[in-house]
């Protein structure tokens, strides 16, 4: 694709997008019919909001989901500590909720506007932005074009391109390069994610590590842990976290082979999407096992198999209950899931190979020993089971982990610092404009 025909094709999707916008409301009534938006909050996504712009300097920061906008929450103190207000868009009814419990009134909270021109415009036109920061892999067009034509200086933060995105975006490297162009900054999570980037033409790239390693572990209500730790008891366990479809029931012919040599072994599967959790249940009906669901408060007894973790924001229980954890989308998807907050809760972490999404954080866990991978379902039972039967080996793995985690660290200092001629001039207008109004 030549560089006139990238450009073509931008200015197209940009009237396409226009010509679109009238059509989308039924989608997102769809959506809300699905508990997918909050109804009361639907304009938002067109870019209305009923919130004033607050005077001073305004960061932007958008997170598509729970896991972008828990790796951000410390940055986002950091801007806000510094006294420059912060509008934070997510994509998801979950990561709003994260962002009410974690940040309250410290930021105003706003669904993040659909990526068409009239929506975009609109949303910045009432917000006028001093800077926008981009979590991960957001690359919306008419989004970057827009805050492009405004001269918004964008920096994409904890910026990662999996496989198959950077190979998609190469083969219209003219289409990446007319919008990352658009980019003051790309600040890379990985030494191969920089690369891709600048391959792409991002410039200027840097490299940070993953913000996710700066974050603290999922917190946990004290009084849940203790009323399941105590239904456990002494009982062998491990959980399955984060898993996709078929991965449970991998885990639970997991658990039917390891009940042969542990008669009272607990199996904790927590699906990446609890929506399942009616096919699941009968899934594992037909395998004869006795489930306790979590949503429903159900007891976990001593001849409970599985207990089924079919609740948002609860993995920091989930993974205090045991000392081995299999993370998910890695034997029956790509891409894998976070290991980080397994190997900081003191698990043992196993995982498939496909783990592509986390290649960094997996490789540095490996060779520290904190991480193991598995290639199929029987390896995966040979693997808990050593687990299981070595205490001493399994305490050497939960060890490696922490200490791997803890030698990751230093994202947030080098995103800072990264960040410091955009955000520096903030500083001292809101400084100025705050003496400024103390003298009337």
């Amino acid at each position: 694709m030549s560089e006139r025909w990238a450009r073509t094709l931008l200015s197209a999707y940009r009237l396409a997008g226009a010509a679109a916008y009238p059509l989308v409301g039924g989608y997102v009534a769809w959506r809300s019919t699905r508990g997918k938006e909050e109804a009361g909050r639907r304009r938002e996504r067109y870019g209305f909001t009923g919130v004033a712009r607050p005077r001073g300097p305004i960061v932007w920061m958008h997170a598509a989901s729970v896991g972008e906008t828990n790796a951000v929450i410390p940055l986002i103190e950091r801007i806000v500590g510094y006294g420059i207000g912060v509008v934070m868009t997510t994509g998801t009814v979950t990561s709003a909720r994260v962002v009410r419990e974690r940040l309250g009134d410290r930021v105003i909270h706003q669904y993040v506007p659909l990526d068409l021109k009239p929506a975009v415009s609109r949303f910045l036109s009432h917000w006028s932005p001093d800077l926008a920061i981009i979590a991960e892999s957001e690359i919306w067009p008419m989004t970057i074009l827009e805050l492009g034509a405004r001269r918004v200086p964008q920096v994409l933060v904890n910026g990662r391109l999996s496989d198959r995105s950077f190979a998609a975006w190469k083969k219209r490297n003219h289409l990446a390069e007319a919008l990352l162009e658009n980019l003051a900054h790309v600040v890379a999570q990985s030494d191969v994610d920089g690369e891709r980037f600048a391959a792409l033409g991002a410039r200027p790239v840097t490299v940070s590590g993953n913000l996710k390693v700066d974050t603290d572990p999922p917190l946990v209500d004290r009084t849940c842990l203790a009323q399941l730790s105590g239904d456990i008891g002494t009982r062998p366990s491990w959980a399955a976290v984060s898993t996709h479809e078929g991965e449970e029931a991998i885990a639970a012919d997991v658990h039917a082979l390891l009940k042969k040599r542990h008669p009272d072994i607990l199996t904790i599967i927590v699906p990446r999407h609890p929506e399942r959790a009616e096919t699941l249940l009968a899934l594992f009906a037909e395998k004869g096992l006795k489930v306790a669901r979590r949503s429903r408060g159900e007891p976990v007894t001593p001849d409970t198999d599985i207990l089924l973790g079919d609740t948002i924001g609860e993995m920091g229980l989930y993974l205090r209950l045991t000392e081995i954890a299999f993370v998910g989308r890695s034997l029956v998807a790509e891409g894998g899931q976070n290991p980080l907050e397994p190997a900081m809760l003191d698990t043992a972490v196993l995982s498939g190979k496909n783990v592509q999404n986390f290649r960094d954080a997996y490789q540095q866990l490996i060779e520290r020993g904190g991480a193991r991978l598995v290639h199929d379902r029987d390896m995966l039972a040979g693997a808990v089971n050593f687990l299981l039967n070595n205490e001493g080996k399994r305490r050497e793995m939960i060890v490696a982990g922490r200490a791997a985690v803890e030698d990751m660290r230093g994202a947030l200092a080098t995103t800072l610092r990264a960040l410091e001629p955009y955000i520096q001039p903030l500083i001292v207008k809101a400084r100025l404009e705050d003496a400024s109004a103390r003298r009337r």
